[in-house]
């Protein structure tokens, strides 16, 4: 049907991604330990979510939020099956912080591709970025304080994710800006 108004998915991404960052960083800070709860979140809302939100931002032309969302869904997939099946050869800390790393690498690129958007989601990628890399750091050199600055990094990356998705959805319901997010940086 031509002219008609889709939903926006980013919210529901936000949401997946924020939460699912919260609570892992969360141990990552030494809170508490890993266990059915972030891998359950992980695939659920991290994953699928992430992934069903990347999907409907492809119907709405969104390069960018289908490549983030998608791409983030599936890194939340990946990681659980990396720590459910830690033991299998050749999963060492070393190895495990080339694939963050990488991650970082992507990060960074899609960090990048924010400088049009609005400040929060400017934040969001900035942060993302830079936790990847402590986390990196962490498994390279063995620091558990690195491993708990990482953390809370993480804890702030994804509040920022939620922040986002709720004022999304909070300035859309009341038809104008209730929570600021930031006025898209222009590149000319």
């Amino acid at each position: 049907m031509e002219g008609e108004k889709l939903a926006n998915p980013a919210p529901l991404g936000l949401m997946g991604f924020g939460t699912t960052t919260v609570l892992l960083n969360i141990h990552n800070a030494g809170f508490f330990p890993i266990g059915s709860l972030i891998l359950a979140m992980g695939i659920f809302y991290g994953g699928i979510a992430q992934i069903i939100a990347g999907i409907l931002e492809f119907k709405k032309g969104n390069t960018f939020g289908l490549t983030a969302f998608a791409s983030f869904g599936s890194f939340w997939l990946t990681l659980v099956f990396i720590i459910v099946f830690k033991d299998l050869p050749g999963n060492s800390p070393a190895f495990m912080g080339w694939y963050l790393f990488v991650w970082g690498v992507f990060t960074f690129f899609m960090w990048i591709g924010t400088f049009g958007k609005n400040r929060v989601l400017q934040f969001i990628f900035l942060s993302l970025f830079i936790l990847f890399w402590l986390l990196s750091i962490r498994d390279w050199t063995g620091s558990a304080a690195i491993g708990t600055i990482a953390g809370y990094e993480g804890i702030i990356c994804g509040a920022s994710a939620i922040y986002l998705a709720m004022a999304e959805v909070i300035n859309e319901s009341f038809g104008r800006k209730v929570l600021p997010i930031g006025e898209p940086t222009v590149v000319k």
